[in-house]
């Protein structure tokens, strides 16, 4: 089966995006306002390029990107597509979409945009994805996702379609895609570190009123040195502290090494507001 791929913006040299970079880097670190842009936009793209002439009278079902417990940033970009998608279908006497999520057993803690195509589908390739077969019978699949690279997200996706017999209609959405292959993958860590260079650049995002919490952020927090770790944490709400304690153990961090020195920080520190680590 060979699904329909659409992106709104196609990336065709390493200068040009059709998007800010630094709009980019704010959205895969939490940044809400831009989360709705991107969905926003990306909605309305596919409406006009496609919807507007195609699925009469279908269900759709709009699916973000594979998670275990925090969402991606796409989870927060996909709910504003879902919004906006509804409106125009409203409008236009056609039945709002239904959402479903793919189940994600994650492997590695690398960051995987620095990586080649080769290494990601290494790394990937040990990642389980799952998701309920039977609720989406004879609905149209709409697979989200930020950003398409070398594809390896979507070869994982197609797997779990035919490991699951899915005979659905499928189609990729993409808010941009690198369709010039002469560029190399690591341009997706361009764009996400664009304009957070380090812990601390953090602060004005979290703190902007519109942030909410993504595996990217959280990750990037737990495998900071501990000094700047420390020193960004004494910075933050309880809420924030919290929360991020919270999310942790859902993911599993506190099984991963490399995390345990700044999530036992903020254990005891929760169970001693007074704790300093000595």
């Amino acid at each position: 089966m060979i699904p329909y791929t659409y992106s709104l913006h196609k990336i065709q040299h390493s200068s040009s995006f059709g998007f800010h970079p630094d709009d980019y880097s704010r959205f895969k670190f939490g940044d809400d306002l831009v989360a709705k842009k991107f969905g926003k936009d990306l909605a309305q793209g596919f409406i006009k390029d496609f919807l507007e002439d195609n699925l009469e009278g279908e269900q759709i079902v709009v699916i973000s990107s594979p998670y275990c417990f925090i969402p991606t940033a796409t989870f927060a970009m996909k709910s504003y597509f879902v919004y906006e998608l509804n409106h125009w279908l409203v409008e236009n006497d056609r039945m709002v979409v239904q959402e479903a999520k793919v189940h994600r057993t994650i492997t590695y803690k690398d960051d995987y945009g620095a990586l080649s195509a080769e290494e990601r589908m290494k790394l990937i390739g040990n990642d389980s994805f799952h998701i309920d077969k039977d609720f989406l019978k004879d609905k149209v699949l709409f697979f989200l996702d930020d950003i398409k690279i070398t594809g390896s997200h979507e070869k994982m996706i197609m797997k779990m379609v035919k490991d699951y017999g899915l005979k659905n209609d499928i189609f990729m959405l993409y808010y941009a895609e690198l369709v010039n292959h002469d560029i190399h993958p690591n341009i997706e860590n361009f764009l996400n570190y664009h304009q957070v260079k380090s812990i601390f650049d953090l602060d004005e995002i979290i703190k902007s009123g519109n942030f909410c919490f993504n595996t990217r952020i959280v990750k990037y927090i737990l495998n900071c040195d501990f000094n700047s770790f420390s020193i960004f944490l004494e910075r933050q709400t309880d809420d924030f502290i919290t929360s991020l304690y919270n999310l942790s153990l859902g993911n599993s961090y506190h099984t991963i090494e490399c995390y345990s020195k700044n999530l036992n920080y903020i254990k005891n520190y929760l169970k001693n507001k007074n704790y300093k680590l000595i």
